[in-house]
């Protein structure tokens, strides 16, 4: 078995995958285990309700068995982590979820996280999650940007909704630390850390630097 952690974009969009590639530059170092992103390529174009995630889930199931024999880690790169706890049954190794690994990262850089969502219809289906997890009462608000998976190559529009986002949820809804609710925003985590001046936790990031520790620590 070699030391690689396996992100599985679940969408076919490969724009998204090769932002969650350049996310994972700070993680690679040597010694370390390699990182490999990889895009499903008979999934949506995106991940943007509860049919498209009800899809993919066999196919990352499949993918994970594919590669159990050259991989020490798997994460799911979509914020609805489609598919988690099936993929954990079919393997021994860690199987970690963007958005699971997101909001407990949030959850020690302060005491009330808010989300950057793509859609509002994005929204039901996040707080289900976070009910889930018991975190109602740590969870500021939820707001979407109002744009799709696709649409979020356009970078002045997608940072300016971002950034109007984010701003609410601090203001308003009075979030201290911002979690971005889509992996196709991988690119715009620093540039939006530093306008809005709360940390900002990109849940690719966050999942895979989960997914080194146990790697290292044998932690199965």
């Amino acid at each position: 078995m070699s030391d690689r952690i396996l992100v599985i974009n679940p969408n076919s969009t490969d724009a998204v995958t090769r932002g969650i590639d350049a996310a994972m530059e700070p993680l690679r170092m040597q010694g370390g285990p390699a990182i490999e992103c990889v895009t499903l390529k008979d999934g949506p174009a995106g991940i943007e309700n509860q049919g498209h995630v009800e899809q993919v889930v066999p196919l990352i199931g499949a993918m994970v068995k594919q590669r159990d024999n050259d991989c020490s880690a798997f994460v799911i790169a979509c914020y609805s982590d489609p598919g988690l706890h099936a993929a954990r049954e079919v393997t021994t190794k860690p199987v970690l979820g963007i958005a699971e690994c997101g909001i407990l990262t949030a959850l020690t850089l302060g005491q009330r996280f808010g989300v950057i969502s793509i859609l509002r219809k994005s929204i039901p289906r996040h707080l289900r999650y976070v009910g889930q997890m018991g975190l109602n009462d740590r969870m500021a608000g939820d707001r979407a940007i109002g744009l799709g998976v696709v649409e979020l190559a356009d970078e002045a529009r997608t940072f300016s909704r971002m950034a109007e986002v984010a701003a609410e949820l601090r203001d308003e809804d009075g979030a201290d630390v911002l979690v971005m609710g889509c992996a196709g925003m991988a690119r715009y985590r620093d540039r939006l850390q530093r306008h809005v001046g709360l940390p900002v936790v990109e849940p690719s990031q966050a999942a895979v630097s989960m997914a080194i520790g146990r790697s290292r620590l044998n932690w199965s």
